[in-house]
């Protein structure tokens, strides 16, 4: 049988085209990277959430063996897993980045 929390994040992917798992939330994030993130998203210009994990510590242990990625924020694209600002930034230098981008919200058009 599935992990509920699992499964619950399986939901959130499947909701969300950018989905960020940080350290508060959109409106009162709480922590640096998060809002480094944030920022980053907010240039592209595509709708994206953020789940605050701090307020369900199970959640984040789940995410964190799902990923293989101990730290937060945790971004997902299309329901895949990117890491953090660390991976999308040079992703973003190459050039990378704005086709995925693209190619996720075309999926819904």
């Amino acid at each position: 049988m599935a992990d509920p929390i699992e499964e619950e994040i399986q939901q959130e992917l499947k909701q969300h085209k950018i989905l960020i798992y940080g350290k508060g939330t959109k409106t009162a994030p709480q922590c640096g990277f998060t809002v480094e993130t944030m920022q980053f998203f907010d240039q592209f210009g595509y709708p994206y959430e953020m789940i605050n994990v701090l307020e369900n510590p199970a959640k984040r242990e789940t995410l964190t063996k799902m990923t293989n990625w101990p730290t937060l924020p945790k971004v997902f694209i299309n329901g895949q897993f990117y890491g953090d600002t660390d991976v999308l930034g040079p992703m973003q230098s190459k050039g990378e980045l704005k086709p995925l981008l693209e190619q996720a919200f075309q999926a819904e058009a």
